[in-house]
Parts: structure tokens; C-alpha cells; sequence
């Protein structure tokens, strides 16, 4: 059996979050700019680059890869790569080998990719999509439909997928809608994740504004919901309820109001090679100049240890941080991969 890399403060590092590209067809509020202007080409890791890199994180004992973006299933041939990490699925358990490979998306393009995701061994998506109402979707998302993420969640379900729906809450856009999002997931079967905006990158709009502390959220539902606490993990930051109502489980991630740097046991790769041990600070490890470079595979494995030994203790997210604090993160969630 692997033994998982262990950072400075004990934590076993299982959790490996990998984006594959920063580019989206969507603009949200809260992800990024209108006007981004994504990454060339070769800056970008190849497919290749990616599945090196994590083959040596599953070979250090993390059991989890999350694929994410931007939009992962823009990228052009994503499905080689779900495939080729599926791969690990299917290992003998008493060698390296991954439990659950998963998809954040924002559903767009789920009705084309839905079923071979099952296929490649994906068993669970969370789906970003933070309204029901379509003018409010087009609002939020600045360029995305309603109908086609819709689309997407029925697909999935088709599919035979799991589904979180991911909605950042937002005071003054969709605040009113959480009990029809709630409504909502009891119908399809699907589970909901409300999360609280977090200050990364320039996007054109007023965050701070925006926030809204979600232990007020969830005391506002349990005035009309009945919410059981579970001890429920999906080897993120969502802490979980179930409504009893609809039988489906609720979840709060709040980095802003109680942090979960206790339990953190995961690390972001970045679309151009960059190892985040921690979405809260900017300090990030380059492994692709040295990949590419021609490290071996050992070299490797060293920088990735040393990165998670300064993994920090927490994160330092604030909201009202000055635009030349140099602890304010500069870079868009789209980059870190979300």
C-alpha cells in the first residue's frame, strides 16, 4: 500500500484538484472577468504532462482526482485524458490506484459528454449553476443559457451520474432562491452545495457586497426545512445535512465565515503546472519548467513533497483587502482551477 504524503502539520494529502485549462464559456461574477484574456497554448500542460504528474501523486497515496477548470470540457480531446485516468480505477486495490475520479462543470456540454464520462468511470459531477430563473442564469454567468446547463443535469442523470448542484450565494441575485433550489434537487435527485464568494481575482463586481455568511443562510432554512446534521465527506470542504423533507443532502462550504483548514487534504494543480497547496495563497510551485526541463520522475516527486511540506496551516481569505495587500490573491478562481 502507498503511504500519502504528509504535510508539516500532520495532514494526509488524498486529494488531488487538477484543471485542465482556464478557459470557460462562461464569465461569472464571481469566477472572472468579462473580458479575460486566457492563456496560449503552450503555456497550457499537455495531456501527457498532466497524467505524469498525477500518476505520481496516486503512486504518494492520493486516492481522489477532481478535474476541473474553467470549463474542463471545452478543452479540445478531454475525453483522453478522463480516460486514461480511469485507468487507475480499475488497479488491483493492493497497488496504487485511484477510489473515485469526479467533474466540476458547469453542465453546458454535458449532454454530449455525459455518457462517456460513465464510461471513462466518473460516477459523480457537481454542476455549477447558481439560479433557476434564466434572466438572473444570464445575469450571473454574463454569456451562459439556462436551457443548455438544464440540458446538461438531465443528461448526467440519464447517464447514470450522481449530482451536486453548486450555487455561490449571492445577497441581491439569487438570496431568494435557495428554498426553490432546495425544491428543486428533492425533485431530480440531486444534492445542493451552497458556497460562500471568495475574494480571488479582479471580476468586475462587487464581492463584498455580495457575501452572504451562510450559518445565517442555514438558520433562515431551518425555519422551514427540517436539516439533520450527517457525517457525511466527499473529501472536500462541504460539511453536509440531509432535508429530511426531500431526502436529499444540502451542503455549506464557507471559507469565509469558519474555515476547514483543520481537516484540508487536498492540493490544486493548475492548468500551466502550477502545485497550489492551498486555494488561499498566492505562493505555488512550478513543476513545469522543471518537466520540461527533463526532471525525472524522482525530481518530480521531490519538488511535489517539499511544496507540501509548506503547505500553510490555513487559508487567509478577507474580503476587504486593499488592491496592494501583497496577501491579496490576484489570480482568478478559472487559473487555480475551481
Amino acid at each position: 500500500m502507498t503511504r500519502p504524503f504528509l504535510d508539516s502539520f500532520g495532514r494526509a494529502v488524498t486529494y488531488l484538484r487538477v484543471s485542465v485549462t482556464d478557459r470557460c464559456d462562461m464569465r461569472c461574477l464571481y469566477c472572472m472577468a468579462e473580458d479575460m484574456t486566457f492563456l496560449p497554448k503552450p503555456e497550457i500542460l499537455s495531456y501527457e504532462e498532466l497524467e505524469r504528474i498525477c500518476a505520481a501523486f496516486i503512486h504518494n497515496g492520493v486516492r481522489r482526482i477532481r478535474v476541473t477548470g474553467g470549463e474542463p470540457l471545452v478543452r479540445r480531446d478531454v475525453m483522453s485524458f478522463f480516460s486514461a485516468m480511469g485507468e487507475w480505477l480499475r488497479r488491483p486495490v493492493d497497488e496504487p490506484r485511484l477510489d473515485e475520479l469526479t467533474l466540476t462543470t458547469n453542465g453546458s456540454r454535458l449532454g454530449e459528454f455525459a455518457i462517456p464520462l460513465h464510461a471513462a468511470g466518473v460516477r459523480r459531477v457537481n454542476i455549477s449553476m447558481d439560479s433557476l430563473d434564466p434572466t438572473r442564469f444570464a445575469t450571473i454567468t454574463r454569456r451562459g443559457n439556462l436551457r443548455k446547463t438544464l440540458d446538461g443535469v438531465r443528461a448526467a442523470k440519464e447517464a447514470g451520474l450522481k449530482i451536486r448542484i453548486n450555487a455561490v450565494a449571492m445577497a441581491g441575485l439569487n438570496d431568494d432562491e435557495f428554498d426553490d433550489m432546495i425544491a428543486w434537487c428533492g425533485q431530480i435527485g440531486a444534492d445542493l452545495c451552497l458556497i460562500e464568494t471568495m475574494p480571488m481575482g479582479e471580476t468586475g463586481d462587487d464581492r463584498q457586497n455580495r457575501y452572504i455568511p451562510l450559518d445565517r443562510v442555514r438558520a433562515d432554512l431551518a425555519l422551514r426545512w427540517t436539516l439533520e446534521p450527517l457525517t457525511h465527506r466527499t473529501g472536500g470542504p462541504a460539511r453536509y445535512m440531509r432535508v429530511a423533507e426531500t431526502g436529499q443532502k444540502i451542503a455549506f462550504i464557507t471559507p469565509m465565515s469558519h474555515n476547514f483548514c483543520e481537516s484540508c487534504n487536498r492540493v490544486r494543480l493548475s492548468c500551466t503546472g502550477q502545485l497550489y497547496s492551498c486555494l488561499g495563497h498566492e505562493g505555488a510551485s512550478d513543476l513545469r519548467g522543471p518537466l520540461r526541463a527533463g526532471m525525472d520522475d524522482a525530481g518530480i516527486l521531490r519538488l511535489v513533497q517539499s511544496a507540501i511540506g509548506r503547505k500553510p496551516k490555513g487559508h487567509d481569505f478577507m474580503l476587504d483587502r486593499a488592491a496592494d495587500d501583497p496577501a491579496r490573491i490576484s489570480r482568478h478562481m478559472s487559473v487555480t482551477g475551481g
